[in-house]
This record gives C-alpha cells, structure tokens and sequence, in this order.
C-alpha cells in the first residue's frame, strides 16, 4: 500500500496532484470515442444538431471515458507496474493511491449518469453507463487476461459511443446507430491489433495473451486482413440501404477504404515488419477519424444543396 507520505513527497504542487488524476484518465483515447459520438449526432439530427445537446452529450461521454479508464488503471495496476513503457502511470508509480483513484472513478460515472440523464435523456445515461460496465467487467476482468479474442469482444464498448450520440438526439435506437456500433466493432481488431504487434513483447511479459503473443504473428496479420475486409463494406452501408448518406461521403469512404486495404495488405506480406504495423496503426485512427468527419460534412443541409446543385447542372 502507498502512503500518504510518499504521495505528498512526489506531489509538489496541487497541479502536480491534477495532472496525476489527469493522466489516469488515459486522455489521448478520449478523443476519437468523442468524434464518433459527435458523427452520429450529425447523422440522427440531419446536420442540424442542437449545439448545447451536443456540448453536454460530449462531457457526459468524456466523463464516462475516463472514469472507465481510471478503473482499468486500478485493476491493472500489478501488471502496469511490471512493464517498463506503464511504470511511469501514477498508482504504480505510487502518486495516486487506488482508493483514491476509486473515489475518482465512481465520482466521474455518477456525474455522467446525472449530467446525460437530467439535461439530455435516460436512455443516453444508462447507453454510457453500460459502456464502463462493459468495459470493466467484460474486457478488463473476464476477457483481457484469459483469451486471445479479448480486444475482439472487449471492443463493444469503445463501440458504443455513437449509440450514446444517436439516443441523444433521438431518444431512441434504429438500425443506422447500430450500423455505426457495428462498424467500430470490426475497425477495433485491425487498428488494436497493429498496436500489439508493435508491444507484443509487453505483453507477454505480463502473461497478457494479445493475440500476437498466442498465435502469432502471422496469425495476427491475417486476422488483421479479414477484420479490414469487413470494414469498408459495413462503412458503405450507412450509403445503401440505409440511405442516411450520400454521393460525398460514398467517396471518401471508399477512397479511405482502399488506403486501409493496401495498409492490412502490406502488413499482410510482410507480418514481422513493425514499421508496417505502426504505419497500419496511426492510419486506422487518421481513417476513422476523417470517415467521422466525412459524415458530418455530408449530413449538412448545405451539402445536399451542393450535390443537388451540382446534380442539376450535369444532367442539364
């Protein structure tokens, strides 16, 4: 157990004690859970997203995320504290002590729970609710340490945020938010999946059986291909039948989709190649990103004047 002592001796300053809690948050995976909370907020409100639902929506998520992520910090602490790249987070490091980080944690959940539930609706609360549930009990407690499908079933709740966007909007769920879940869903093992290879070594280290570490990684690669092949497809959904999108964002998807394609396939060739894999990596999240973006610019009203417009003046 760390004492108060040592925690008052590495903490010189109450913004050394911030930045601590801060850091247990895991901030930099926060970001593209919000983007695709935003993008179906686009979608379900046909570009005309209420500005205030949509800023409270957001912090309600952020504070979901990182009270999930504050949670996994505590329950991993043992093996963050055996891998060299991890040591440094602030409970191994002994700056926080897990109680604390605890109280944290609870404190962000209620205040998710309280904030989505009172300004926006239940079923937006209890959607993000369920995703630091999930993320908890089923992938950092039955499945991170026991399968090598882990990430594979683990990843549902890093896909439900554009379920949490479209209740918000909504207050309901059809079948284009469960398209977007289903996307993220199939996007989740090729982009972890890259960064695995990339740590393989960490991780069994730790006993932790990321697929690579199991099966290899020619296994891993391959694996990696199929999940890809599922992708681009399950993205042009959103375009037929579904019909939420149209012409400008069928395009970049596809042009993205084959960027992504040529990447799993050249890692594909060549499973050993770890400049490959982080290339594969910092793509999938440059990919979903823009695929996000492109569904908020082609949800505009603007936009379809646009393409209409420039519909009419090709056909005349």
């Amino acid at each position: 157990m760390v004492t108060s002592t040592k925690i008052h001796r590495q903490h010189d300053s109450m913004g050394a004690v911030c930045k601590s809690y801060y850091q247990l948050t895991k901030p930099r995976i926060i970001p593209l859970l919000l983007i695709t909370t935003a993008a179906s907020m686009w979608i379900a409100s046909e570009g005309r997203v209420d500005l205030p639902k949509l800023l409270i929506t957001l912090l309600g998520g952020t504070l979901a995320a990182a009270s999930a992520q504050t949670l996994n910090c505590i329950y991993d602490q043992d093996i963050d504290y055996e891998m060299l790249r991890t040591r440094t987070r602030p409970i191994p490091a002994g700056k926080v002590q897990p109680r604390h980080a605890l109280i944290f944690a609870l404190v962000l959940g209620v205040l998710s729970f309280a904030l989505l539930a009172t300004f926006v609706n239940v079923l937006s609360g209890c959607l993000a609710l369920s995703g630091i549930v999930f993320y908890m009990l089923v992938y950092t407690h039955w499945l991170k340490r026991h399968t090598a499908q882990n990430i594979v079933i683990g990843g549902a709740a890093g896909s439900i945020p554009p379920l949490v966007g479209w209740a918000a909007v909504t207050g309901d769920l059809s079948w284009t938010p469960w398209v977007l879940f289903a996307l993220i869903f199939l996007w989740t093992p090729p982009h972890f999946w890259a960064l695995a290879l990339m740590i393989k070594d960490d991780y069994a280290q730790v006993n932790v059986p990321m697929l690579p570490v199991i099966a290899g990684e020619e296994k891993t690669v391959s694996q990696i291909w199929y999940y890809s092949l599922l992708v681009v497809p399950f993205s042009l959904l959103l375009v037929y039948p579904l019909h939420q999108l149209g012409i400008l964002y069928l395009a970049i998807a596809i042009m993205l989709g084959g960027q992504f394609l040529v990447k799993a396939w050249q890692l594909k060739q060549a499973p050993g190649d770890r400049d490959l894999a982080r290339g594969l990596f910092k793509f999938s999240i440059f990919y979903l990103m823009l695929l996000c973006l492109a569904m908020v610019i082609d949800s505009l009203p603007v936009t379809h004047q646009l393409v209409a417009q420039m519909g009419t003046l090709l056909l005349g």
